[in-house]
């Protein structure tokens, strides 16, 4: 309710939203425009998914990539 909210307000702007189980509800409820996605060069185990094994197929379009000198990758989505 609260990001519909938002969205209703005049004005441009961004919503951000952190922690897997808030953007897990988020995307199932068809709230997500875009997913921007850093990726670190470090493998580890556990956790909470980020995406739910239940979540539905989501077709994304690249906008934009960049590599950072700590070879930190971000990787720039809109849904399509």
């Amino acid at each position: 309710e609260e990001i519909e909210r938002l969205r209703a307000e005049p004005g441009e702007g961004e919503i951000a939203i952190g922690g897997a189980t808030l953007a897990a509800e988020a995307a199932e409820a068809g709230l997500i425009d875009e997913y921007r996605v850093m990726v670190y060069p470090v493998l580890v185990g556990g956790g909470i998914p980020y995406f739910p094994r239940h979540e539905r197929r989501v077709d994304l379009a690249l906008v934009e990539t960049r590599t950072f000198p700590s070879n930190v990758v971000h990787l720039r989505y809109r849904v399509a």
